[in-house]
This record gives C-alpha cells, structure tokens and sequence, in this order.
C-alpha cells in the first residue's frame, strides 16, 4: 500500500483547476459530437470505402505531433500549447462545410489530429503540476470528468444537430464549443516554472526528444488497450445501425457516461493500492466488453456492452497517465505524457483500420472485429501480471538486502 505523506491532504481544485475541467469539456465535446456522423457524411460525399481513414488520419497527426507537443509542453508552457490545440479544432471546424470533396475532407481530418496531439498532452501535465504526488491518480480522474463528460453529451449533440438541422449546422456548433475552450484557456494561470519564448528551433526534435524511455511499459500497455478504442470509434455507428438505434452518438455516450462514474474512484484505488493492479482489473474488464460487443445483436446487448467498455476506460485513463508521471523525471513530464500518447494514437489508429478492413461492412464480420481488442486485451493483462510479480520480487529483495 502506498504511504500517505502530510501533502496528501492539500487540496487541489480550486478556480483555476475548476476552468481547466470546463476547457476540457468543450474541447472535447468539439471533436466529439462529429465522430458519430462522419461515417454517413463521407459515405455521402462517395467516400463510404474509406471509413477506417476517419479516425485513422486524425490519429495519425496527433501521434506525428506528440514529441513536439511534449518539448513545447515542458518549454514555452502548458497552457500556450493547450490554446493551439483548442484552436485546430475552431480552424477545421470551419473547414469541414468549405472543403467538400472526399479528398479535402480525408487531409481535414489528417490535421485536425493536430487538436488532440497538443491539448491533452499539455493538460494532464499541467494537471500533475498542481497536485500531491500521492492524490495523482484522483486529481487526473478528476481533471478527465471534463473531458469525459464532453465525449458524452458531444455525439448526442452532433446527432441532434445533423437530424434538425444538417452537418454543417454540427461543424458551427462544433467551432462554437472550441472557442470556448480558448477563451477560457486564456484565464488560466500557467504552472510551469520558467517558461521560455517560443523560437523555431524549439520545435526540432532530436532523436533522443521523440520517446521518454521512462514510458515504455504504459507505452506498450495502451497501444494494446487502444486498439479497442479504434475499433469502437469506427464501428459503433454501423453496429448501432445494425440493432435498429438510430441515435447513433447514443452509444457513444453510454459509455463515457460509465467511465464518468469511475474515473475518480479508480484514480483513488490507484494511489492506494498502486498502478498496475488497476490496469490488470481494467484490462479484464475490457476483453469482457469486447466479448460482448462481438455477438450483440439487439441493442440491449449493444448498451450493454458500451456500457462495459466505458467502465474499463474510466478505470485505465487516469491510472495509465499517474502510472507515467510516476515513472519520469519531472522536467521530462511533457515528453513523457506525450510518449505515452503517441502510443495511444498507435493503438487507435491500427485499431481503426484494421477493424475497418476485418468488417467490410459487413454485419456478419462484427464478431471478427471485436475479438481482435479482446485478444490484445487479454495479452496486456497478461503482461501486466507478470511485471507485478516482478516487482514485488525486486522489492522482496532490496528488502532483504537492507536487512
């Protein structure tokens, strides 16, 4: 059990924690209210053969710009790297109703990637600034019920918008809700100690700036956990569809609303009881959605099974993010965060394609698609297991060496 040091106790959210959280919110509500919709919007711009590239693009940019987020991050400070994330999705927003052919759309989504290569990252660094090292994993729970609640109301919202109104109404709402995270971002005071002006030659990356070799076991954790996140992300609408939901940002909500409920109380169990605990329960918990998701066919079982899926996200977010905080030096947070998420980008985007190619828009091949994350699952909760033993016997032995 992790000991408890008289800084537990000091609070860490106050006004400026609290902006962050309503920052967070926006900004992912932006980017999320249009993932349900895109699908049915490239298919009718004559692009339906390219679903896997939605997500798969945008993922890509984010991952590409991680290392420089990160030495941005731990450089120039958090929260100038924040507002240009939230600027992307203002920018592309707007973009998406001017830039109507398949191809304008697919190099959109390329750079829209750029938002959410630079926005968490600074955040969750800024967030483990302003906390206690052993309430880490509750202040990050805490600091993504912004985030989360976004991506639940978001798609909801976007559906509403493409139903009542049309897309574009969805990309205007959508740049309305990220300028507010702007706006907002420019009231938050900045944690970094001695932030430096920004030069261009800040921005080249040595070969060393690209990977925090502190990050390699989270690193290797979530690319295996965010696979499933891809294929999700791609496959949701087309299974909603399939069991008669027409609503299809409703499962997307059934689930951020579940990680929602858990985030917190996971990021607290975590600074108890340690990291990796956490993510072994989490990652089960994971196969089991993906087990579900694989042979539902009515929605009950799709609710069902988002609903799952939702709780093995709220469990794994906070808990991998203090798991790599813990891990690095803090002057190399940035890097490190970023290192982890280039990972994250990795899991989604293979995860997005993949799962595309293995459906092929067929119903039938829901199965296949699905038991693929349940695999990778199972695997990094393989991993996990065999890295607490051996820790626990690293430690066994330092103990005995002391004695």
């Amino acid at each position: 059990m992790t000991k408890i040091s008289p800084g537990a106790a000091t609070p860490y959210f106050n006004f400026q924690f609290g902006l962050l959280c309503v920052s967070n919110f926006l900004f992912s509500a932006s980017f999320s209210m249009m993932i349900p919709e895109l699908p049915a919007y490239l298919t009718q711009l004559g692009g339906a053969e390219y679903k896997g590239l939605i997500i798969a693009l945008f993922t890509l940019m984010a991952g590409i710009s991680r290392p420089f987020s990160g030495k941005l991050t731990d450089t120039i400070g958090r929260v100038p790297v924040m507002i240009f994330g939230s600027l992307v999705c203002v920018v592309c927003s707007l973009l998406y109703p001017v830039l109507t052919t398949v191809t304008g759309f697919l190099l959109l989504r390329f750079f829209h990637g750029f938002s959410t290569g630079f926005k968490p990252t600074a955040t969750s660094a800024y967030g483990a600034d302003v906390v206690h090292e052993s309430r880490r994993g509750e202040a990050l729970g805490a600091l993504a019920i912004g985030y989360t609640t976004g991506a639940s109301i978001g798609p909801i919202v976007g559906s509403y918008c493409v139903t009542h109104f049309s897309y574009n109404a969805m990309f205007v709402v959508s740049a309305f809700f990220a300028l507010g995270s702007v706006i907002i971002l420019y009231n938050i005071r900045e944690t970094l100690a001695s932030p430096e002006k920004f030069r261009f030659n800040i921005i080249r990356i040595k070969r060393s700036e690209i990977f925090e070799r502190t990050a390699v076991k989270p690193a290797l954790i979530m690319v295996l956990l965010a696979f499933s996140l891809g294929s999700v992300l791609t496959l949701a609408p087309d299974l909603s569809e399939s069991v008669g939901m027409h609503n299809k940002g409703f499962f997307y909500t059934c689930y951020t609303v579940t990680s929602l409920l858990v985030r917190i109380m996971a990021g607290k169990t975590s600074d108890r009881h340690g990291r990796v605990i956490v993510m072994v329960f989490s990652s089960l918990v994971l196969v089991l959605s993906m087990v579900v998701l694989s042979f539902a066919h009515t929605p009950v079982l799709v609710i069902t099974g988002a609903a799952v899926f939702g709780l093995s996200l709220g469990m794994n977010g906070p808990t991998l993010t203090a798991w790599t905080v813990d891990l690095c030096h803090i002057e190399n947070r940035g890097k490190a965060v970023a290192s982890v998420y280039i990972a994250l980008e990795l899991g989604i985007g293979s995860g997005a394609i993949f799962s595309a190619w293995v459906y092929n828009n067929h119903v039938e091949n829901f199965i296949y698609a699905f038991m693929l994350p349940a695999l990778l699952g199972l695997i990094a909760m393989i991993l996990l297991i065999i890295w607490r033993k051996q820790n626990k016997r690293l430690t066994e032995s330092l103990l005995l060496y002391d004695e």
